[in-house]
Parts: C-alpha cells; structure tokens; sequence
C-alpha cells in the first residue's frame, strides 16, 4: 500500500478539577419555613442554562476528537491516491481509504461492498479518488477498475496453462511473450517461499493455481509479476476452504493440496456450470477413487493430454494421463479451476452414484444422470442419447 498512516495517542486519563473531601461533624440543624420570608425563585433560566451548556460541552467535545483523531474528510476538489494490491482484502482497502481521508472509517467500504455483492470483483491498481465520494462510489470505481496506463486481463475458468500464456501475450500486445509466461510458471518450488499453499506441488508446474480473474496489468509488469498476481488471488480466494487443510474433506480422503486441486480440475471440466451438478460430480470421483477399482475414467485428463477432443482409441491408451488405464490421479491438474470447482471438492455430495452422464434435452440445455450401477448408466446413456446401449461411452464417465 503506497499510503502512510498516521499514529494517533489517544489519551486515557482525562484531567478532572480535584474536589476536597470534607469532613462532617455532628450539627444540629434547625427546620424554618422560609417560603413566607423568600420568594419563589422560576427554574426556567436554570434549565436552559444547564442545556446550554451541555450544547457547549457537546461541541467542544465533538472539535476536540477531530482534532485529536485527524478524521477530517478531504473537501471536493481534492484528490488522493490510493493504490491497491492484488488480492488486497475489503477491510484492507477501508483501512487505506481511511487513512487518505475519503472516508470516516474502514467499516463504511465493508459495509457497502457487502451490500452490492462486490467482494470478489474489486480491482487492483492506482486509483485517484476526489473527496466528497460517497462509500458506494469508491467501491463501484474499484470494481470498474482503475484508470491507468495498462493492460486488462481477463483469464476465464477452466483455462489450462498453454492457454493461459497465449492470453496473457495477446493482452498484454506480445510485450509478455507466451514463452516467458510459460517459463515463470514452470516451476512450483520457486513459489513456495511465498505461498506455502504450493509446498505438496513439489517441482510441478503451476497448472491449477493460476486463479481465473480480471486482473489490471501494468506496463512495467513482467512475466513473474502476472504469476504472483495469480497465486496471490489463488490464496485470497481458498483461504475459506483451504485455510485450515489438515481438517478439511480432502484431507480426511488422504488427498494433499496438490491433489485436491487436481481433483476440482478434473470436476470442473466434467460439470456443467450448476454447482448441485458439480458437488454430484465430485462425490462420484471420490467414490471411485476410494472403491476397489479407484479408476476415474475421465475423458478431460486425455483431452488434456492430446490437446484437443480424444478418440476413444486415446482415451483407453496406457498413456500418464489415461485414466481408463491408470488409477487414481492423472500427474498434474488439467486446468485451472474456479472457486466453485474447488468447493465441490470440499464440499462433495454424500451420494453411493457411480457413474455420470451429460446429455442436451429438448431445448438445448444440459442434463445430467448419475446412476449406481454401470447397467444404469449404459441404460441411461441409451434412453437420452438415441444410440445403443454400447456406444457413447467416451463421453460418459
């Protein structure tokens, strides 16, 4: 954050005028009426003096804390600069609001950005805010983006790596060539230091961390410089679900990180967009990975392999990303998942479903049925695809 704070000592022992103790004594009082001697005095003037003064305290009061606080807004027509980091949290950005003087307190940013929604759609980059700025127009300008000279990236989910480099080097004109987007994202260990999150990928490439977002790239931005970005995001978004790995639903399955990323990458390009269908879709993969013939049968990890569409020649094939041949997890994950993928890993259905099977109804829209036996499954696959219960098998999982 490019802004300095100011330290504010706020004191806890207010002075008080001292009042002596006095000591009473035995006296003996003497009762007189005095109302036939002393006129009635009228409480009007007392009562409004009282409440002046309490109006005059009040106000001083008030002068004194934003002298002391220095909460003072900036006026319109002032301007400040506020930068913002990547995978910076709400309550980050309120604080560095705060301290520029665009708002009275971080709680006001929160508040609005919970209220519109705007969590992960907030922005990283330079912004130059005007005082007299509500709240909800720093947080829609933050979602808009900033104003800067650079490059707008917007990586969807489900991308693989390869993708990704021909991405970044069309957003960024080729000044970010695919090749050195490649190279910066070779090596997982490199990253570790930073992001423990990366310590069960070992040497493998950062296939699966390189987290689908809209991110401002700047001109002086390298290759490097765009990965971190990513991972940066990639650790801001799993913190929930991620955050405490050893007690988690993949941990309890024997899976490490590394293997459950790997596991949503799969999830994700086995499932439609819904995320009932995506939870349904992970407790599948999890059944048959814990059963005693722990094969995926995945088409996606082929595809992968392949780079296009496979036969199902190629999906039977002995090959390292061949699960028909090969149990349990393919060596790496196959795309980047998005958040809804990794909670269906964490978060799978309870169900005893074996088998999955997407078809196109009536009005183009996907359906999928999941079945406990593989006689269902061919029998599924013969009802909704108009073929023979032997063929489609390719694409059925």
């Amino acid at each position: 954050m490019a802004l300095h704070k100011k330290t504010v000592t706020y004191s806890s022992r207010p002075t008080h005028a001292a009042r002596a103790a006095h000591a009473k004594g035995d006296r003996e009082f003497r009762t007189y009426d005095t109302s036939a001697i002393m006129p009635k005095r009228d409480p009007k003037p007392v009562i409004f003096l009282g409440v002046f003064a309490l109006i005059v305290l009040a106000a001083v009061c008030f002068f004194a804390f934003k002298a002391c606080s220095g909460t003072e807004l900036l006026q319109p027509g002032e301007t400040v600069e506020v930068t913002i980091a990547e995978g910076e949290s709400a309550t980050s950005i309120g604080d560095a609001l705060a301290a520029a003087r665009l708002i009275g307190s971080a709680q006001e940013f929160t508040n609005e950005v919970t209220r519109l929604d705007a969590a992960a759609a907030l922005i990283p980059g330079t912004y130059a805010f005007e005082g007299g700025s509500t709240p909800e127009a720093l947080v829609r300008a933050i979602m808009a983006g900033p104003a800067t000279v650079g490059d707008t990236l917007a990586v969807p989910e489900d991308i693989t790596r390869a993708e990704l480099s021909d991405l970044v080097a069309s957003a960024t004109g080729g000044r970010i060539a695919a090749e050195a987007f490649l190279a910066a994202s070779e090596n997982a260990s490199a990253y570790v230091a930073d992001y423990p999150f990366l310590e069960s990928a070992g040497e493998n490439s950062l296939e699966g961390f390189l987290f689908p977002k809209t991110y401002a790239v700047t001109e002086d931005a390298d290759a490097e410089a765009v990965v971190r970005m990513m991972l940066d995001q990639f650790g801001t978004e799993t913190a929930a679900i991620f955050g405490d790995f050893a007690n988690s639903y993949p941990a309890s399955q024997g899976l490490s990180l590394y293997e459950a990323v790997n596991l949503a990458s799969i999830v994700a390009k086995e499932s439609t967009g819904d995320q009932e269908v995506r939870d349904h879709v992970a407790g599948v993969f999890y059944n048959r990975l814990s059963s005693d013939r722990p094969y995926l049968e995945s088409d996606a990890t082929t595809a992968y392999e392949v780079g296009r569409e496979p036969t199902a020649e190629e999906v039977h094939a002995e090959t390292p990303y061949g699960t028909y041949a090969n149990p349990g997890l393919p060596p790496t994950p196959i795309c980047s998942p998005g958040i809804e993928s990794l909670v269906a890993v964490c978060e799978p259905t309870d169900t005893e479903d074996m088998f999955f099977y997407f078809y196109a109804d009536a009005d183009g829209n996907m359906q999928a049925v999941f079945s406990q036996t593989y006689e269902q499954h061919q029998q599924a696959i013969a009802d909704n695809s108009g073929t023979s219960a032997g063929d489609g098998e390719a694409e059925a999982a």
